[in-house]
């Protein structure tokens, strides 16, 4: 019983680092940007549903739909002030500037809330539910976070196919240049990737929170780096390889901690991603791209 614990928890996990990877996926697959402040719109995510819940008394539902919005609107602001002028620049001078907003974030928040680590109160409503005569206990978080990262990748999965917006979205990420010639606003497009992208990090930001409830300006640092291991594990750009990367990195985690050493589980996981580069670079669901010189 002890191990279906553990698989269960590594998948409630997983799914939070799926959440945060399928952000990650997104923005890398159409705009080819490596977003690493990603990890910290987490975090002022997490902060904004704490001020509104447990500082104003707002209701919980309330509460998250604020976070969703100002996450939302952060998005497309770092975009357009950091990243839009990079557009031509060189990839280190992007990933420069993505670690100098994620610094920029986390001494925002250490400005406004301090160092101190807060206790977040968990906005799942959920009861838990026993299985097996009471011996496996699945909590309200672990069932809500798992059936949010299913239904947000099966409706990210419908919009990239069916919609306008979601057809702009792939021809953007194949030929941005043709995409333009072609009508297609490149800059409103990718604006609209980093604005879904931080929804989901605000998202993913709560329901992290409530089932691991201490937050800090450095809360989302670590998570976020762990799912752009998940983004790239299960294949970066691939909306599934995110979700597959994210359940299998939780599942690693966990095992790791229960059977070989909590202080070696983050290693492990590294380790694993190592070997799964070698084996297959791409990623277990990537693609080879070809490209024409």
């Amino acid at each position: 019983m002890g191990f279906i614990s553990y698989l269960v928890n590594g998948i409630s996990l997983g799914s939070v680092y799926a959440l945060i990877a399928l952000g990650y996926t997104m923005v890398y697959g159409i705009a080819k940007m490596l977003n690493f402040a990603h990890g910290d719109v987490i975090m002022i995510g997490a902060y904004v549903v704490f001020t509104t819940v447990s500082g104003m008394g707002l209701p919980p539902v309330l509460g998250v739909l604020i976070s969703v919005v100002a996450c939302t609107v952060l998005g497309v602001l770092i975009e357009r002030i950091a990243y839009k002028p990079l557009r031509k620049a060189s990839k280190l001078a992007v990933l420069i500037t993505a670690i100098g907003v994620s610094y920029f974030l986390q001494n925002v928040a250490l400005l406004i809330y301090g160092a101190n680590t807060k206790s977040f109160t968990s906005v799942v409503t959920v009861p838990a539910l026993k299985l097996m005569d009471g011996q496996l206990v699945l909590s309200g978080e672990t069932i809500v976070t798992v059936l949010a990262c299913l239904i947000i990748m099966a409706g990210l999965m419908l919009f990239m196919k069916y919609s306008k917006s979601g057809r702009a979205m792939l021809a953007v990420s194949e030929d941005s240049g043709a995409a333009q010639l072609m009508g297609v606003n490149v800059n409103a497009t990718i604006a609209l990737t980093f604005a879904i992208g931080s929804a989901l990090a605000a998202i993913a930001g709560v329901l992290m929170c409530s089932s691991y409830p201490a937050l800090t300006p450095y809360t989302g640092a670590m998570p976020g780096i762990k799912a752009f291991v998940a983004a790239v594990f299960g294949g970066i750009g691939s909306i599934p390889g995110a979700f597959i990367g994210g359940i299998l990195l939780g599942i690693i985690e966990i095992l790791s901690k229960a059977y070989i050493s909590s202080q070696l589980a983050d290693a492990i996981v590294f380790a694993v991603l190592i070997v799964v580069l070698l084996v297959k670079p791409t990623g277990l669901l990537g693609k080879q791209i070809q490209e024409k010189v």
